[in-house]
């Protein structure tokens, strides 16, 4: 799927956490395309996908992308890349 039309849950909730963050992000669709979708997970040895990279880094599928966002590690370490300004994370 795409950023605009998620083709699951899974990606729903990372478009949704990296919307709310204002990150700018490129999506790739892996649906309909069987040999991407499994060099992406051959790729980052990821049974699954969607899967987030941060600057070619792989960051872990919806379960972890949610978990650091809940704890604030993921925006953490989107200020220490450059991509989210220290001003945008609410203290918690």
């Amino acid at each position: 799927g795409t950023a605009s039309m998620p083709q699951d849950g899974y990606s729903a909730a990372i478009v949704q956490i990296l919307n709310t963050l204002g990150v700018a992000y490129r999506d790739i669709d892996v649906v309909n395309d069987h040999d991407l979708r499994q060099a992406v997970k051959d790729f980052a040895n990821w049974s699954s996908t969607p899967q987030l990279y941060v600057q070619g880094d792989f960051i872990g599928g919806c379960d972890i992308v949610r978990e650091m966002y809940a704890t604030g590690k993921l925006q953490k370490l989107l200020v220490e890349k450059g991509l989210l300004s220290p001003a945008a994370i609410i203290p918690r």
